[in-house]
């Protein structure tokens, strides 16, 4: 063999190879995103469901309970605040920070009627209210747990699209950082409960 054609046979076994590390490259970026789409659609679907089942649970619990009509009151209003919150989650106009924002608006209302029933012990004793204060701390977890899994796959997708070569193919292909999940600054202060 000539050693031209040598020289050829080398340069296009690198070009191949270049080839192949992109188009692998490539498609890991994009399993990495859609995990990261696929993550936030199930956080979605958990603030869905605490939409759908806060205001029947309240209600029910409001028609068994005519007791105690000034905490029901105060349970209502912070039902109406949760249901103000609410942003419409397939909405494709509606950024993923104001979807967040949207959230946190929920879970502070969500917080306040948790230190309510701590409060309030004799309505712990009605099934109605324990069946409801089950249902929030079940949604409550549920939904922490998506975060998390919802954060996890940015921070996945994030080192893909910022490390070697990963960080070349996805300026070439216009992959951008994610942003994670974070809390209001204030859900770290305790809600304050007047009565």
């Amino acid at each position: 063999m000539k050693k031209g054609n040598i020289i050829l046979l080398s340069i296009l076994a690198v070009l191949v190879l270049l080839v192949f590390n992109a188009c692998g490259s490539y498609n890991n970026i994009v399993k990495s995103k859609n995990e990261v789409e696929n993550a936030w659609a199930n956080v979605q679907s958990k603030y869905q469901r605490r939409i759908d089942l806060i205001p029947n649970l309240v209600a029910s619990v409001k028609g068994s309970a005519n007791f105690e009509k000034e905490t029901l009151t105060e349970i209502t209003e912070m039902r109406s605040k949760v249901g103000q919150a609410k942003v419409n989650w397939d909405d494709k106009n509606a950024t993923q920070e104001t979807k967040m924002k949207a959230a946190n608006e929920m879970e502070s209302s969500l917080s306040r009627l948790l230190v309510i029933s701590e409060n309030y012990p004799q309505l712990k004793s009605t099934q109605g209210f324990s069946d409801l204060m089950g249902q929030l701390e079940g949604t409550e977890n549920r939904i922490s747990v998506e975060r998390d899994n919802f954060n996890k796959a940015v921070k996945d997708y994030n080192n893909i699209i910022e490390t070697f070569p990963g960080n070349i193919y996805s300026g070439i292909f216009n992959f951008t950082r994610k942003s994670m999940f974070e809390a209001d600054a204030a859900a770290a202060k305790a809600p304050e409960v007047k009565f």
